[in-house]
């Protein structure tokens, strides 16, 4: 039995999650052992118990297998006190479920090649992997906080790194690399940070393990650069927490819209959180207009890592690319002033 609990978050979040929910509902009713179970999490989970990872909700995803989520947070929210505001339960569920290595696949479908704002032939034919670190650095490092300092007020955090958290992500990015095109390009920021300077040589001592992977490695503003001027020079990259959030989100207007992307967040066994890599769009909510897309293929990654499931992944990925070829698009992709259906209809189109 395939047990997945369903948190569906905030603002856009429900739409998209129900759409991807119905896919699964298809592969259940043609056989597959799925059972879903639904739970709280973000602002509706402060809404209703004042916490945003409330404890039902995480004893709910410790005993399952896997995890689908569609969004968190909103702006009604950014007044409430740090420990209660919503991305404080999606930085919760994934550490305390050390899901550490996080797989962002940036590909670019030709169908929507017009769709991105770089020119076609820089962009066409892009298939890339984001390999980010997702339990260390900044995020989670101490001592942080906000303080009086000389009469002024001071906030600070800590970029950390131990030697065997950039080991572990390290090896999750070879074995990637290597079912790839066999490149890995790190990025780091090791000229002026310490921590990264760490990063970089663990990075290449991991890489005398896999000598049929071709390491590269890369400064993080060359490698925001370079993601725009010549994205197809990579194949799959490595790089840590902060650094990972923000070029990946770089990478997903290559695509055309963020709106295309899924992601998946793994522990040491292959328990996984599948996201869309987008935000919870509040001021869409309810709109019927957002893109299901990169949850129901967060679900297709998830058959694919966490149950092993080959060929109903790709059965949902074909589902899509004929979508796309038979025109069919939602808002964020768009031509300008082309046709579009909404989220329930992109549903239908994709199950249909």
């Amino acid at each position: 039995m395939m047990k997945i609990a369903v948190l569906a978050g905030d603002g856009i979040g429900p739409e998209i999650v129900a759409q991807a929910v119905r896919v699964l509902e298809i592969l259940k009713s043609d056989g597959l052992a799925i059972e879903l179970e639904n739970a709280l999490i973000g602002g509706c989970a402060v809404d209703a118990t004042g916490e945003p990872y409330p404890e039902a909700t995480h004893r709910l995803a410790s005993q399952a297998d896997a995890i689908l989520l569609g969004a968190v947070g909103g702006p009604r929210y950014d007044t409430l006190p740090r420990h209660q505001r919503p991305e404080r339960g999606l930085l919760a569920i994934r550490k305390e479920l050390n899901l550490f290595a996080n797989l962002r696949p940036a590909i670019l479908y030709p169908e929507l090649a017009n769709a991105s704002s770089l020119k076609y032939d820089v962009v066409a034919g892009l298939d890339i992997m984001i390999v980010r670190e997702l339990t260390g650095d900044i995020y989670f490092g101490e001592p942080r906080g906000m303080e009086m300092r000389d009469g002024q007020r001071v906030g600070f955090n800590t970029m950390i790194y131990s030697e065997s958290e950039i080991r572990r992500i390290a090896h999750v990015a070879f074995q990637a690399a290597a079912k790839r095109q066999k490149k890995l390009c790190s990025v780091d920021k090791m000229n002026v940070l310490e921590c990264t300077q760490l990063w970089r040589d663990v990075v290449t001592e991991v890489a005398r393990e896999y000598p049929q992977v071709l390491l590269s490695h890369m400064l993080v503003d060359n490698a925001a650069m370079q993601l725009v001027r010549n994205p197809k020079q990579f194949d799959v990259l490595v790089t840590g927490n902060m650094f990972g959030d923000i070029l990946s989100d770089e990478a997903s207007m290559l695509t055309g819209s963020i709106g295309m992307l899924p992601s998946a967040s793994l522990d040491e066994k292959n328990k996984g959180l599948y996201e869309p890599i987008h935000g919870s769009a509040p001021d869409i909510a309810g709109k019927d207009t957002a893109n299901p897309l990169a949850t129901i293929l967060s679900v297709a990654m998830m058959l694919r890592y966490t149950f092993n499931q080959e060929e109903a992944a790709q059965r949902i990925e074909h589902a899509i690319k004929k979508v796309l070829a038979q025109g069919i698009r939602t808002k964020d992709i768009a031509e300008p002033g082309g046709q579009w259906v909404g989220t329930r209809a992109m549903g239908d189109a994709v199950l249909s």
